[in-house]
């Protein structure tokens, strides 16, 4: 189960489908607010897969058409991530402190270096991962990831993003399981996406260990 059927189990969340009928004929402004808010807003726990899905599978009941989904979902994505872009920009080195546990200055430099190398890929293949999605490009904003760079990069992943659900919505919204875990199987794909990026960066650090290991042994 996954963390927007949790949350819709308990009653926390309404169901993709019902927050798209409660908006009647201001769809389209819902479906465009709810993906700017998720995208960067800091607020990750809104069902933005299945609301793309589920309104390309409703378009007709809703009265409204698949491009226009297309039309307000990009714009929608690409500046709700440009809100977390400036918020990480602005305010997100000033949590990095000496002596803090976790978010020390080295950290800070571990995020920058990551950005420098991975932070395309990154800003694509984490907009397909609920809650990820959400704090990237505040990550990528704190880390000065350069802004020309990250506006390339969030507006192919935030195009793609919203594309791929839509179409998923279109070309097998007829499936029920894959309406209902969208969000799970958008996660073992990025996953499998990404293995090779994760091999790569533990045997580097399992080699800087090692490495510091030998220099102190000496």
């Amino acid at each position: 189960m996954n963390i927007h059927s949790v949350a819709m189990a308990t009653g926390i969340l309404p169901d993709a489908a019902s927050i798209l009928h409660a908006f009647g004929p201001w769809v389209l402004g819902g479906i465009a607010l709810l993906i700017f808010i998720e995208s960067g807003v800091l607020f990750p726990f809104l069902p933005g897969d299945s609301l793309l899905v589920t309104a390309a599978v409703l378009a007709g009941p809703l009265g409204i058409q698949p491009w226009q989904v297309l039309l307000v979902g990009i714009p929608a994505a690409i500046l709700g991530d440009q809100v977390g872009y400036w918020l990480g920009r602005r305010f997100g080195r000033r949590l990095f402190r000496e002596g803090a546990r976790v978010l020390r200055p080295e950290r800070l430099h571990d995020a920058e270096s990551f950005f420098e190398r991975y932070g395309g890929g990154s800003l694509v293949l984490g907009r397909f991962v609920p809650i990820v999605r959400t704090y990237v490009p505040v990550a990528a904003g704190t880390a000065h990831m350069p802004y020309r760079r990250f506006v390339l990069w969030n507006t192919l992943g935030a195009t793609l993003w919203v594309v791929a659900m839509t179409l998923i919505g279109l070309l097998l919204g007829g499936i029920p399981f894959i309406v209902d875990n969208i969000d799970v199987l958008m996660i073992v794909i990025v996953l499998i996406s990404v293995l090779p990026v994760v091999v790569a960066i533990v045997r580097k650090t399992l080699a800087s260990r090692r490495a510091r290991a030998a220099t102190e042994a000496d």
